[in-house]
């Protein structure tokens, strides 16, 4: 009789979370026909070309924590979250990326960086060479070199930039314009002297040698660009931010040579020169914000550190004051820290800051003329499940204990990491720990120092010229070659039209052919 009665109450419990209006069925017919009619808008293609692209890449941001993200981010607004819109979610062309690496089943960020910005699938460890080179074999380097988006839009007189949250020399922002067969190569400190003696260069020195007229660079990594020893600017005393270079170079001051002299460089290293700056006269911008990663976006120090968000607004600023256009390379980049560490409420809500920087590019630019890509690298061991009602938060506990161990569990749980914990010859109590707390390590199934990648494809979504183009499950080296394609910038520029200039917004030649031959017949 006991069962029955909580059976009961359950059951009155979870009809009570029905929104009345859903309870309707005219509601869900109108929700769905309302989509239906945008849907049929989508018929009419955008075949601009695409005088500017924004990619926005997730690091680590697999399908579980874009949802995830979506009920946190209503959540954060007293919502329910589970029907709430994330802003890549109202992009109108979504598809799937296969994220394998050529010698990898599940990837890392440095294989598929190099897909996604170069076109070119390569092994797991390597940015911007193909998959003959192996990880940390200088030697074999040579001659195996491939180039990005980045370069090739550079290549065609557009303004270019790179902004993440993790270090610039990281994986993802290395692979738009570094060269290495080791990742790890922040600077010459983490090199082997016989990669040196090979001639290869660490990643923070080709950030300026290789591209040097990059316009933007924003994010980590104030103590690659240092000699060995220099204390940093913002935490003097703390030896682990210490300079690591070897050759004895400030490459910050290698940068501002590079410039030519009528033109304005600034470097700064805090939020409050970064906001004071006037960027109408800007033509150069370097931002270092942090000695390694940027902090996580809970732990920010909004008076010195910027968010992404802001960031990318002053990064677009810049960049559209060029009239043929520009790429932007925008990484949410401590997604996958988050992950890795097992601490879940930071990488959703580094997720969802990045959601809003997608918000704030979308409204500085124009559908009609600004291709817009979301994707992530890879995805992570990362879930939520339990059989949770409606609106339970995001970090709460699944309605029920566990059948075999008749303890609770949160509805987030990881398939290996950090989290694995034994008390007392069992699975830890999570009632007796704060299981909100930011730094909290979700329980894992297997017991590891950090949690790995995840091998499922990732999604892409997309809006502006030529979104249309992914629109199925593709390789992940397809990405570039479609911005590419949109832009008409890069090696497949034939269906261009001929002469035209970058900046021109308008049909594609082909499809104009196309529609021209369809109105004559129809006429005649």
């Amino acid at each position: 009789m006991k069962a029955l009665l909580l059976v009961l109450l359950a059951e009155v419990c979870l009809a009570s979370l029905v929104p009345e209006k859903e309870k309707n069925p005219q509601y869900w017919r109108n929700q769905a026909q309302q989509t239906l009619k945008i849907a049929l808008k989508l018929q009419q293609l955008n075949t601009n070309v695409a005088k500017n692209i924004i990619l926005f890449l997730g690091d680590g941001m697999g399908v579980s924590t874009v949802t995830a993200a979506r009920i946190l981010k209503g959540q954060l607004q007293n919502m329910k979250g589970e029907d709430s819109l994330l802003e890549m979610d109202k992009f109108p062309y979504v598809a799937l990326s296969k994220t394998y690496n050529t010698n990898a089943q599940v990837p890392d960020s440095a294989g598929t960086a190099t897909a996604y910005l170069c076109g070119v699938k390569a092994n797991e460890g390597t940015v911007g060479v193909s998959a003959a080179v192996t990880r940390a074999q200088c030697n074999t380097t040579a001659g195996n070199e491939v180039t990005s988006v980045l370069k090739w839009a550079k290549g065609a007189g557009k303004s270019v930039g790179i902004v993440t949250t993790t270090r610039v020399n990281h994986a993802t922002p290395s692979a738009a314009y570094a060269h290495s067969a080791n990742r790890d190569w922040y600077s010459d400190n983490e090199m082997p002297p016989e990669a040196i003696q090979q001639g290869c260069k660490d990643i923070a020195q080709q950030l300026f040698d290789n591209i040097p007229d990059i316009e933007v660079i924003m994010g980590g990594g104030r103590k690659y660009m240092f000699p060995k020893n220099t204390s940093d600017v913002e935490y003097r005393d703390d030896d682990k931010y210490r300079g690591t270079r070897l050759d004895g170079k400030n490459l910050i001051d290698v940068w501002r040579d590079k410039k030519p002299k009528d033109k304005n460089a600034q470097y700064v290293w805090n939020r409050s020169d970064l906001l004071s700056l006037n960027l109408m006269e800007v033509d150069f911008l370097l931002g270092l914000f942090e000695p390694m990663d940027m902090m996580y976006e809970l732990d920010r120090n909004v008076q010195t550190d910027p968010s992404l968000t802001e960031m990318v607004q002053v990064a677009i600023k810049i960049l559209q004051r060029n009239p043929r256009g520009f790429f932007l390379l925008v990484e949410g980049g401590r997604i996958d820290h988050g992950h890795h560490e097992g601490k879940a409420k930071h990488a959703l809500y580094e997720t969802v800051e990045m959601d809003r920087a997608i918000g704030q590019a979308g409204g500085m630019t124009s559908l009609e003329d600004t291709l817009t890509v979301v994707t992530a690298d890879h995805s992570h061991v990362f879930t939520f499940g339990g059989y949770t009602p409606r609106g339970n938060p995001i970090f709460g506990l699944a309605p029920m204990h566990s059948d075999v161990d008749k303890m609770p569990f949160t509805s987030i749980l990881y398939g290996n990491g950090p989290g694995y914990k034994i008390v007392a010859g069992e699975r830890e109590n999570v009632s007796t720990v704060d299981y909100a707390h930011a730094n909290y390590q979700a329980q894992s199934a297997v017991p590891l120092r950090q949690e790995t990648h995840g091998g499922e494809d990732v999604a892409i979504f997309a809006k502006g010229p030529m979104a249309h183009l992914l629109h199925g499950v593709h390789e992940q080296n397809y990405i570039p070659h479609v911005m590419a394609y949109a832009a008409c910038i890069g090696q497949n520029t034939d269906h261009c039209r001929s002469g035209a200039h970058h900046s021109i917004v308008g049909p594609l030649p082909f499809l104009s052919t196309l529609a021209s031959v369809i109105l004559l017949k129809f006429l005649f």
